[in-house]
């Protein structure tokens, strides 16, 4: 009983992290209904710039870790946010609206070339960030096995899920959440209205950049690094989890993500390892092909 409480408590900070990269990517998709792989790729790379900088300040510039740790999240934010508006403004922009197929190439474009930019800014290391906040925080004194997480752990799941609130918050009650929502539901009806599709998607290219930045930093801080193909993994998994259903409703994309994160880890604990992305994707692709509504998007 014990362990598997312990595997719920791992699952939330997890669930927390998935919850908030497919709210970010909700956000963008509901105003293009166009897959990106560039969300995925936007987080991979704030991560990595987080603790090149952290790594930077640490040992070049003798900062104390508090200090350094700020400087790495100043630089992924600028960076995340930047590499996104980017990419948003002169590249997803003007194919946006046009053919599905030419964005997923562009953004395929996009990702190998923040890639190699992370590789070779980091000169092709493996770059760690030292633990921090690992005190553990009991939540079941069991004698023979404590149910526990860190502190870095409730953290990052705190921020993650007053994200996830305030954002669907902003959404629902705020100005622009409701030209967000009409670009979303009709973007010609919303430009016959005086709204402007284009500057309302650079403006939600901007919010799923923060998003995905945010969230990189705080995976980083709870991983100590950021491997690029585990940060395309998550954003892929993001891709489906949205696909499903929730790419337009972004507070139930989240809700889906988090479910994907506590059946990862439930997986993770009972079953092998080795077959946990086979058989997540798998049961993502299964969902996807039974909830397949047939329409068309223009």
């Amino acid at each position: 009983m014990a362990y598997f409480l312990q595997q719920i408590a791992n699952a939330v900070p997890v669930a927390a992290l998935y919850a908030a990269l497919a709210f970010g990517y909700a956000i963008a998709f509901a105003v293009t209904r166009r897959a990106d792989l560039t969300y995925g790729a936007l987080f991979a790379f704030a991560g990595q710039m987080f603790v090149l900088f952290a790594d930077v300040g640490w040992n070049r510039l003798w900062l104390v870790l508090p200090a350094a740790l700020g400087l790495g999240a100043a630089a992924a934010l600028t960076f995340g946010i930047g590499a996104g508006l980017i990419a948003g403004r002169y590249i997803m922009r003007p194919l946006a609206f046009s053919s599905a197929n030419a964005v997923v190439v562009a953004s395929l474009g996009c990702l190998l070339v923040l890639m190699e930019t992370a590789r070779l800014a980091s000169e092709t290391r493996s770059l760690w960030l030292p633990p921090f906040l690992n005190g553990v925080v009991v939540f079941w004194p069991n004698p023979a096995f404590p149910v526990a997480l860190t502190v870095v752990q409730l953290v990052n799941t705190a921020l993650m899920v007053t994200l996830v609130a305030g954002g669907h918050w902003l959404l629902t009650h705020s100005y622009a959440g409701r030209y967000w929502r009409a670009v979303s539901e009709d973007r010609e009806a919303a430009a016959l209205c005086g709204v402007d599709p284009g500057s309302v998607y650079i403006a939600a290219y901007g919010v799923a950049s923060l998003i995905a930045a945010f969230c990189g930093i705080l995976a980083a801080s709870y991983y100590g690094n950021m491997d690029f193909g585990t940060g395309l993994t998550f954003g892929v998994k993001v891709l489906f989890i949205a696909a499903i259903g929730g790419q337009t409703a972004p507070l139930f994309a989240a809700l889906g993500a988090a479910g994907i994160g506590l059946i990862e880890t439930l997986w993770s604990a009972y079953g092998p390892i080795l077959w946990r992305d086979f058989a997540i994707f798998g049961f993502l692709v299964v969902v996807l092909v039974i909830t397949r509504r047939e329409k068309f998007i223009p």
